[in-house]
């Protein structure tokens, strides 16, 4: 069974995906009446895939780049940012954000790291949704499936967005899409890095691999498999356990805030298809 995990974890026909993901970014921003695409390229591998599939699904030109560095950000964050751009030759915009989170924190010079990389997280959102505005265009968003249901995100930052294309792709997915449509192999080869510090990575600070993360959530959320019987496959209890209590606990980060319903017809409750617009 633990092979057979392995083996729903490959995807074998990426070109029939490929069709899937870029026609969602096509549609999703047609049925809306936009038809510009706007970024945030971090220089990582899902950002660098988002990217991609926007410029096969709207064209270069459609599609708007965004990377927003910190002031302790590495060199190779913002040269691969830059190489994404490049090799799609899209418009780029490369924004320092130091000026405005040293200047909030300035207030609060013992803020931990946490709240600090946060916080950039909401600004680059904010940085997007401008461009966005002034571009008449929609936030495509950057977050995998194993982020999403770890709730490896910032609220209202990095997991913010209009249309999400690569929601449903286990991160071990994402580095099988991406060297399939043409990604630089460095970006796709490297470690998986939030870069919010110096030296952080996101399996460091996951405390496993992705490789084991994705087979636990598989086995969870598709398979529908029980505690127990995950870890009867092998998997060690503790790390299983981790796992599934990460899930519990961020499933408020998966949901848009709860209305109080009050009425009959009430907002993301009742009032949900396109008939109750007048279409």
């Amino acid at each position: 069974m633990k092979d057979r995990i392995v083996e729903l974890l490959e995807i074998k026909d990426k070109a029939f995906i490929t069709s899937v993901l870029t026609h969602f970014i096509k549609e999703e921003l047609n049925k809306a009446g936009f038809q510009k695409a706007v970024v945030g390229i971090s220089g990582g591998v899902d950002s660098a895939l988002t990217a991609f599939l926007s410029v096969l699904a709207l064209g270069k030109e459609n599609v708007i780049g965004i990377s927003m560095p910190y002031k302790t950000s590495s060199e190779d964050s913002k040269n691969d940012a830059r190489l994404v751009a490049e090799t799609l030759d899209i418009e780029f915009h490369e924004i320092d954000i130091t000026p405005q989170i040293d200047a909030y924190y300035e207030k609060f010079p013992d803020a931990d790291r946490i709240r600090k990389g946060n916080k950039m997280a909401r600004e680059r959102m904010s940085i997007l949704y401008d461009f966005a505005h002034w571009k008449n265009a929609l936030v495509i968003g950057t977050s995998n499936k194993s982020e999403l249901l770890i709730g490896y995100s910032t609220r209202w930052g990095d997991g913010a967005h209009d249309v999400n294309p690569i929601g449903d792709l286990y991160k071990t997915q994402v580095w099988q899409m991406a060297e399939y449509v043409g990604v630089p192999e460095r970006i796709v080869k490297k470690k998986p890095s939030a870069d919010l510090w110096p030296g952080q990575t996101d399996e460091g600070e996951i405390g496993l691999t992705y490789h084991t993360l994705d087979q636990i959530l598989l086995a969870y959320v598709d398979l529908r498999m029980k505690k127990e019987d995950i870890v009867n496959l092998g998997y060690d209890k503790s790390t299983v356990e981790k796992v599934l209590n990460m899930v519990k606990r961020s499933q408020y980060k998966r949901k848009l805030p709860i209305i109080c319903k009050i009425t009959q017809r009430t907002v993301d409750k009742d009032f949900l298809y396109f008939r109750d617009w007048g279409l």
